[in-house]
């Protein structure tokens, strides 16, 4: 069993920056892909980034794309999530979930066994 655990969120300026962190545990974590996921009030999960079990390969969300790094350190079993330029529709709760049936991070949140109980990051205007 995989135990995901993320922090780092919080209320931001519209423009601003956050690092979110998600810390792994339960399963040799080079074995895990990794996502985020993020859902806003009255609207469905959606996906934001994924990588590879070893780092090489990142795929972003549209939404993502030019300002939201993810990266992963597996010495220290963690993922993370820089977000720059930060807009008020970014303003979610932000999932971090784990699979090891793919190499690579995947789109679909039903491709991830394992979730973590969520991070909420405000942006406001």
């Amino acid at each position: 069993q995989v135990q995901l655990v993320e922090s780092g969120g919080g209320l931001v300026q519209a423009g601003g920056s956050l690092r979110l962190s998600c810390a792994a545990s339960g399963r040799t974590f080079s074995s895990l892909s990794m996502g985020w996921f993020r859902q806003a009030p009255g609207k469905e999960r959606e996906f934001v980034v994924a990588i590879s079990r070893s780092g090489g390969i990142t795929r972003y969300a549209d939404s993502a794309k030019g300002r939201f790094t993810i990266s992963r350190d597996n010495a220290k079993n963690t993922v993370y999530l820089q977000m720059n330029s930060l807009k008020p529709e970014d303003t979610a709760v932000y999932y971090c979930a784990a699979t090891s049936r793919y190499y690579s991070g995947t789109y679909y949140d039903y491709d991830y066994d394992y979730w973590g109980q969520g991070t909420q990051v405000t942006v406001s205007s």
